[in-house]
């Protein structure tokens, strides 16, 4: 299992002149040292109007900056968003090609639905959303070929177009779709293309069901391109330590539950209902039938709550300060969460691996962790753990 980066190019607090251009020139340093340190793929994503949770407006961007500062480390985009509303397709074979020659041939590409207050955003119709996504992985293959494209469909006109520049790869990069539901995941394995699980808190062991729809896919696959990509990717918090009383020191576990806070505005879910998914009441992809707009006011709920990370969760919505040992201990046996000392760190490794999962995309930079804190972790991986996987 390959151990990669993903990041939201996230920063948790006040924002003051120079706020974000500091945050881009940190997020350079991490993927350098992330490239020395044997991370397989820095994966970027694309989000807009969620300041604080990503200021990952121009992914393709800063992955072009960080291919100039690199020499290993592949550069995923997961995923340019989709709906032709927000990214016409010919725009993003175009990007991505530039991208993979700066790369020297280092891009992994990804395709995203998006989430529905995007959608509102950018006019997307969002029964159309996942079947723009499919029709746009069908395409690039063809507008990346050598010779002319054009494309007619019920919602796309393309007339013949010369398309360049063409990729570095050969026949083209490496295609995925990002995925959270059952459908989602047939879906990737129909098409042909690597799954990118953006499942949260998810047990280990309930990725069995996921990858059973992608295999049902794979048996029944119309590839989308001429090279097939089987590799699935999961999403996990991480942050290594040479020991558990530095992990919990360094004020990851905090972190963590600020990620999981902020998830509810990004996807336009009521709090209530997030919680639940942490409860393991219900699946990640089944609270998503009720909607709140942008802004609007979620409750901090019960202070205590008898589930000791949702409790956590509340105090902190409610701005109570939080102790470090309490977070670790509530988090420390959630899988996804890998936080602790390099023992801990393989230990939960190890269960991923055994799982089916070909690439683990830890995210690192997350709430209002310090890059020192960041550059130290990717450190201590590249010592501790990465030469271990190997």
């Amino acid at each position: 299992m390959i151990l990669d980066v993903f990041c939201e190019l996230q920063r948790a607090g006040e924002r003051s002149h120079g706020f974000e251009r500091q945050l881009y020139l940190d997020t350079i340093e991490q993927a350098k040292l992330a490239d020395a340190a044997g991370f397989g793929c820095w994966w970027a994503v694309e989000h807009h109007g969620y300041p604080g949770f990503s200021y990952s407006s121009a992914p393709e961007m800063m992955l072009t900056a960080i291919a100039q500062h690199t020499e290993r480390i592949r550069l995923g985009h997961s995923g340019v968003l989709g709906p032709h509303a927000i990214n016409h397709p010919m725009r993003i074979a175009e990007r991505a090609a530039f991208l993979d020659n700066l790369s020297n041939g280092r891009l992994e590409l990804g395709i995203a639905r998006s989430v529905p207050n995007e959608w509102e955003t950018f006019g997307s119709d969002p029964e159309q959303t996942r079947a723009e996504v499919t029709e746009t992985l069908r395409m690039l293959p063809r507008m990346w070929a050598d010779g002319s494209f054009e494309y007619q469909s019920e919602s796309l006109t393309i007339p013949p177009r010369e398309i360049v520049p063409k990729p570095l790869q050969q026949p083209h990069p490496p295609l995925w779709v990002t995925a959270a539901s059952p459908e989602g995941f047939e879906g990737a394995g129909r098409l042909g293309v690597g799954a990118l699980a953006t499942v949260m808190l998810q047990p280990v062991d309930q990725l069995g069901v996921l990858f059973e729809h992608y295999r049902r896919g794979r048996a029944e696959s119309d590839p989308a391109g001429a090279l097939v990509n089987d590799q699935r990717a999961v999403f996990a918090f991480f942050h290594c330590a040479e020991t558990r009383q530095q992990a919990i020191e360094s004020r990851a576990a905090e972190a963590t539950l600020w990620f999981m806070n902020a998830q509810p505005e990004v996807f336009g879910v009521p709090r209530h209902l997030w919680v639940e998914t942490i409860r393991e009441r219900t699946e990640l992809w089944g609270n998503m039938e009720e909607r709140v707009e942008p802004g609007e006011a979620h409750s901090a709920g019960d202070l205590d709550d008898p589930h000791p990370i949702v409790r956590l969760m509340n105090r902190q919505w409610a701005g109570q300060p939080l102790d470090p040992v309490e977070a670790y201990e509530a988090l420390e046996p959630v899988d996804s969460v890998i936080i602790g000392d390099a023992e801990l760190c393989l230990r939960k490794l190890a269960r991923y691996a055994e799982a089916g999962v070909d690439r683990l995309m830890c995210v690192l930079q997350m709430g209002a962790l310090d890059q020192a804190m960041i550059t130290r972790t990717i450190r201590d991986a590249g010592e501790l753990v990465i030469p271990k996987l190997r």
